[in-house]
This record gives structure tokens, C-alpha cells and sequence, in this order.
């Protein structure tokens, strides 16, 4: 249903484009790791994969599942809660382990969180946290980088700014691009997992910010 959500909202927000690299899979039980920058862009990010044939299980901040109506749709197609600086968090590792042997694609942040900056500004993914490549360890499945660009001219800064942005998008309509990397086996310990997947990311995130000419982009 948030695939179906997303193919609707996203459109009517933003003029979304998708790219891929030569030989891009999606296979079943694969981690796709993308990289955060708003509130907008797993919707985005969602409405991709949906466009390639995908649906995953989405790992997101455990708050909202309080959401009305939201949480109750989370729950119900079982996405998976994360619980931030809390032992309960090694649950939504078990969650996604469990998902990931029944077949799904699982959708991951590595950041762990939103940048703090208040500018609409593209800016390459900040610090991987260990998860995904703990996830990699227990698992052994492929890890699918995907980047997205434009999402921050939907959502960003201050709450009254985002709050803004979102009820003005459907008259801007900004341009916004994701770009599926080719899929990564990852070896090596949890630094050179975590290092690979922040590179691979990094590289989908500069292909999709160049298709918006992003001056951070484009200066890489």
C-alpha cells in the first residue's frame, strides 16, 4: 500500500526520474541502502523501486509508528521499527534478518538520521553506522546503493520551512532523481563493509545530484 501511496503523492509533489546502472538487480533478499537528506525522500525513493517492480521493507525511526493511520499501515505490512541508542534496536536487525531470508528487500538508512543543515543544498551522505554492515555479516546478501537527489527541495530546515515547502511543492514541482546502483558483494571486515557501502552510495547519490545539476554535484 505505501508503494501505491508513494506512486500517487510523489508525482504530485515533484517530477520524479529514475536511472540505473548497466546490470542493476534487484534481487529478492537484497539490502538497498540509500542515503537520507529529508522527510520527503523515502517516499521518493519508495515510488522508484516501485517503478523498477520492487517493494521493500522499509527500517525507519520508531516513532513513526505513532503516527495515526501511518503507524497503523507500518505494522501492518511489516516494516520495521528502529530504536535509536536503545538494546531494543538489535530487535530491528532480527526483523530485517528475518525479512531478508523470507525473500523482501529491505530498505536501509546507514546514516542513522537527517543532516542538521537548514539549506536545500545537496550535500554528499554523512557517517555510515555499523547496522548495515552487521546485517551483511549475518546475512551474506547483496547490498543495492541507491542515491537520491532533490528531495530537500521538498522538506528542509526548520519545521515552519518543511511545513512550507510541502504545501507550496505541488505548485513548484521540483525535479527529483534517483539513481539504483549495480549491486555490491561485500567482503572484508565491518569498516571495509561500512567504507565500501558509504562509497557506492556516495557515487549513486553524485549521479543523481548531477542529473539535477547540483553544484555539489557537479564540483566533485
Amino acid at each position: 500500500m505505501l508503494s501505491r501511496i508513494a506512486d500517487v503523492l510523489v508525482p504530485a509533489v515533484g517530477r520524479l526520474t529514475v536511472t540505473t546502472d548497466p546490470g542493476t538487480e534487484l534481487a529478492p533478499g537484497s539490502i538497498v541502502a540509500a542515503n537520507h537528506t529529508s522527510l520527503a525522500d523515502p517516499a521518493i525513493v519508495t515510488a522508484a523501486l516501485h517503478r523498477l517492480g520492487a517493494e521493500p521493507v522499509i527500517m525507519a525511526a520508531a516513532g513513526l509508528w505513532r503516527v495515526p493511520v501511518l503507524g497503523r499501515a507500518l505494522a501492518r505490512e511489516g516494516h520495521i521499527p528502529v530504536i535509536r541508542g536503545d538494546r531494543r534496536a538489535a530487535a530491528a536487525l532480527d526483523a530485517a534478518a528475518e525479512a531478508l531470508e523470507q525473500g523482501r528487500l529491505v530498505l536501509i538508512y546507514a546514516e542513522g538520521g537527517l543532516p542538521r543543515r537548514r539549506d536545500a543544498a545537496e550535500a554528499a551522505p554523512g557517517t555510515f553506522r555499523s547496522g548495515l554492515a552487521r546485517l551483511v555479516e549475518r546475512t551474506g546478501a547483496p547490498v543495492v546503493p541507491v542515491g537520491q537527489a532533490g528531495a530537500r527541495r521538498i522538506t528542509s530546515g526548520s519545521v515552519a520551512k518543511q511545513l512550507a515547502g510541502l504545501l507550496t511543492a505541488p505548485l513548484r514541482r521540483p525535479d527529483l532523481h534517483v539513481h539504483v546502483g549495480a549491486p555490491l558483494e561485500l567482503t572484508g571486515d565491518r569498516a571495509i563493509r561500512t567504507a565500501r557501502t558509504r562509497t557506492a552510495v556516495t557515487t549513486a547519490w553524485r549521479t543523481a545530484a548531477a542529473h539535477l545539476r547540483e553544484p555539489a554535484a557537479l564540483a566533485a
